[in-house]
């Protein structure tokens, strides 16, 4: 699969049919809610946006990792999570109403702060002679992609929810097969190479995935968030939207950048399901909010 073909093609469709997913599931009280857990959206917006570009931008110097590996891996700490962090905070038993308000108030802010993000990471490690700038058309782009679904599926959500809910399954399970083709893209791409990134950034990628988890399920804790709140930040944390991480590497031109979102995105799943067996032990199973789109 050659780089133009995933860049013109699979990733615009990729990502539109994950925000479609998403956009399904949401409707305007996942945005309201933000008054009705203000302390739990603060402490996870807060660890989203602060503190892990930090650990990120740690883990990839302490690691050494190549430059444009290591902007790679600042993109995921610049994605949102995704909608499947909404699942595995469900199986692990934690408050999927936070994980969904997370999710769509992130979604909307990370398109300000990536390009912060991004330029940022491109001049600490690529330096201020190889920066590629990201340009305010390529911004636009992902800013379409990213919204028209998710306005899309919020519209159909609240004109036909029957219909949504048909929908719901079927999307996510494309969501999941595209998700899959475009890491195993992304590793192709590069394949003569791939043992030796795996051996660059591989143990990067597993460091920052626990570390991120960490930082989501222990901060809340830390400032006396419920169990449930803070296993739901853990998820949206540690779960990031790997598909738009490897489309901003690409619109970048440089499919390296695009390996550790790939890499990630295959341990994401066995680090996830693995914290959420340990989350959830001693956990009781909460009754359903009202409120909650799930």
């Amino acid at each position: 699969m050659q780089s133009n073909v995933l860049t013109a093609v699979f990733l615009p469709i990729a990502l539109g049919i994950i925000m479609l997913g998403l956009g399904l599931s949401l409707k305007i009280d996942d945005f309201k809610r933000v008054v009705v857990y203000p302390k739990a959206v603060i402490v996870g917006l807060s660890c989203q946006m602060l503190v892990l570009p930090a650990v990120c931008f740690g883990v990839a110097s302490v690691f050494g990792l190549p430059p444009a590996l290591a902007v790679g891996l600042m993109l995921l700490a610049a994605s949102p999570g995704g909608a499947t962090a909404n699942l595995f905070s469900h199986l692990a038993k934690g408050d999927v109403a936070l994980n969904i308000t997370l999710t769509a108030v992130n979604s909307v802010l990370s398109l300000f702060t990536l390009p912060l993000i991004v330029n940022f990471a491109l001049e600490q490690f690529m330096g201020a002679g190889q920066v590629i700038p990201l340009q305010a058309g390529k911004i636009l782009q992902v800013f379409a992609i990213v919204l028209v679904p998710v306005a899309i599926g919020m519209t159909v959500h609240a004109k036909a929810p029957a219909a949504a809910q048909r929908m719901n399954r079927p999307v996510r399970i494309m969501s999941a097969v595209f998700l899959l083709l475009i890491v195993i893209a992304a590793v192709l791409k590069d394949r003569a190479l791939l043992g030796e990134y795996f051996r660059q950034v591989g143990l990067a990628a597993l460091t920052f995935n626990v570390l991120s988890m960490s930082v989501g399920y222990f901060v809340p804790l830390l400032v006396r968030l419920p169990k449930r709140q803070a296993i739901a930040i853990g998820m949206e944390i540690g779960i990031h939207n790997g598909t738009l991480a490897i489309a901003i590497a690409y619109l970048l031109g440089d499919s390296q950048m695009a390996i550790p979102p790939a890499i990630y995105s295959l341990i994401m799943f066995f680090t996830a399901a693995a914290f959420g067996m340990v989350v959830a032990r001693g956990q009781t199973e909460a009754p359903p909010e009202p409120a909650a789109s799930v």
